[in-house]
Parts: C-alpha cells; sequence; structure tokens
C-alpha cells in the first residue's frame, strides 16, 4: 500500500492546466474523473484526475508558495519518453529531458516538464532497462 492516498494544489487557471494534465498525463493511463464545484468543497472548483479513483487533484484558490514537484509512476521508460512528448507538445517546459538519474538510484529513468504555473511534473519508472 502507497503512503499516500490523493494530493492536490491550486493553480492560476483551472481550465488552462486542466487540459495541460489532461494531454500530459494520458500515456501514463491518467485522465480527469471528477469535477467538484467551489460550493461543493466549500473552498474553490477542482479536478480529480486518476486511473481507477481521483489521487491527483488540481483546483482554484491560492497557489502555493514555492516550489512544487509532483512525480508519477511510469511503468517503463518508453511511457516516460511519451508523458515527456505529450506533457511539451500540450504546451509544458522542459525541465529535464527523459534520461537515467543514477544519482537517485541505478535504473531511476525519469522526465521532467513544467506545468503552465511552472511546478515541476515529473514521470518516473524504476525499473530496468
Amino acid at each position: 500500500m502507497g503512503i499516500l492516498d490523493h494530493i492536490g494544489f491550486a493553480v492560476s487557471d483551472l481550465a488552462a492546466s486542466k487540459a495541460f494534465y489532461e494531454k500530459a498525463l494520458a500515456p501514463l493511463g491518467i485522465a480527469p474523473l471528477l469535477e467538484v464545484t467551489a460550493e461543493q468543497t466549500g473552498s474553490g472548483a477542482a479536478c480529480g484526475f486518476g486511473r481507477e479513483r481521483p489521487q491527483f487533484w488540481i483546483g482554484t484558490g491560492a497557489g502555493p508558495k514555492g516550489e512544487v514537484h509532483v512525480a508519477f509512476t511510469a511503468p517503463d521508460r518508453n511511457t516516460v519518453d511519451a508523458f515527456y512528448k505529450a506533457a511539451l507538445a500540450a504546451g509544458g517546459r522542459d525541465n529535464g529531458a527523459p534520461g537515467l538519474r543514477p544519482h537517485y538510484h541505478e535504473h531511476y529513468y525519469g522526465a521532467f516538464v513544467l506545468d503552465p504555473d511552472g511546478y515541476n511534473v515529473e514521470a518516473v519508472c524504476h525499473e530496468p532497462a
């Protein structure tokens, strides 16, 4: 069992960020699954992404202070590559092309992009090639 149930943070433009994440996360099999209104949450509107249930949330409101880094698990290195290409095509900015990061561990293969708010989004595979 993982240690996190879900995570969420505010973005400056919910529609733009939803469009970015919808395209960028598609290669990972992650899609928008639920949208909630400000009336329902008691704070701001939000969109939840996931595979079987929403686990990654973006919403309206005051954004985080400082840096944000979110890493999504990829089943293999080709999926990391596909995420990177899809994220760039969706308007993301390069923050580290796909490749090995042996300073983390021998098989750490990741790719990094900056989303519309400049948050660092990663896809990572821990399996050997």
